[in-house]
């Protein structure tokens, strides 16, 4: 689910003392769009954001997340973006978030 080795080179990229207020910051956008894909998801603009989604949890390590959201992106982008089971994006990013917080024993409110 968590891609632990990506995680790891995060923090040496950006350093550890920096890496709770990335990973933050990260967060804080991925649970933005998610919320407005759990209020009001729109069609036209799924495919984009399906690609940011992708995006952050490739940089964040979530790599279940990012498989999930290229099927997506593909499915959106081939007009096919009703197709897209958003309840299952949905439990994969909580599953996902809730194993990264619980791991690296961060927390914030993101």
């Amino acid at each position: 689910m968590i891609d632990w080795k990506r995680i790891e080179e995060l923090k040496d990229e950006v350093g550890a003392e920096d890496f709770v207020e990335v990973a933050a910051i990260f967060l804080e956008e991925v649970d933005e769009v998610v919320d407005r894909l759990r209020e009001n998801p729109n069609l036209e603009t799924m495919e984009a954001d399906m690609h940011f989604l992708k995006g952050s949890a490739l940089n964040l390590g979530f790599d279940a997340l990012s498989v999930y959201c290229q099927a997506g992106e593909k499915a959106a982008s081939n007009d096919d973006a009703a197709t897209i089971d958003l309840s299952q994006l949905f439990e994969i990013y909580d599953a996902s978030k809730a194993e990264f917080l619980r791991v690296e024993q961060i927390e914030f409110a993101a």
